[in-house]
């Protein structure tokens, strides 16, 4: 209907879309959506692409505190060289698509994006371990 008002094109079907790879399986009715490509781009921006992975994002006893935030002037100094807000920035695409279980990880590294401590960035690169673990799950 759209071709008989408009000069279109037909590209077939969408394999990836934002980002997202999508998996058609129609035999068995199945529509899966990957966001691997877009999670290895964010462990090799920050140079993440060889560590090894870890089972979980968080574990019991882990804390977000702002206690952890910088307290004096030479901590903060150290931190400004520390891309903190890029990465939470790049995570937070993310969960919105496929990667549901990280939302709560990354909300609360997003809570200390104007004053992140040397503690926040550690679990935001252990955060990375995780995605590199399972950057092979799909929404189903």
């Amino acid at each position: 209907m759209l071709s008989t008002h408009f000069d279109i094109k037909d590209l077939s079907e969408a394999s990836y879309v934002l980002g997202i790879k999508i998996i058609r399986d129609r035999a068995n009715e199945v529509l899966k959506l990957s966001q691997r490509t877009y999670i290895e781009k964010i462990l090799k921006r920050f140079n993440m692409h060889n560590c090894s992975s870890i089972r979980a994002p968080i574990v019991k006893g882990d804390k977000f505190s702002k206690a952890q935030c910088p307290q004096n002037d030479d901590e903060r100094e150290e931190m400004r060289t520390i891309p903190y807000s890029s990465l939470v920035g790049s995570l937070t695409y993310a969960p919105v698509c496929t990667h549901l279980d990280i939302a709560f990880v990354v909300g609360m590294l997003g809570r200390y994006l104007s004053n992140p401590g040397s503690q926040h960035w550690k679990v935001a690169k252990k955060f990375l371990r995780y995605l590199k673990g399972t950057k092979d799950l799909m929404l189903t």
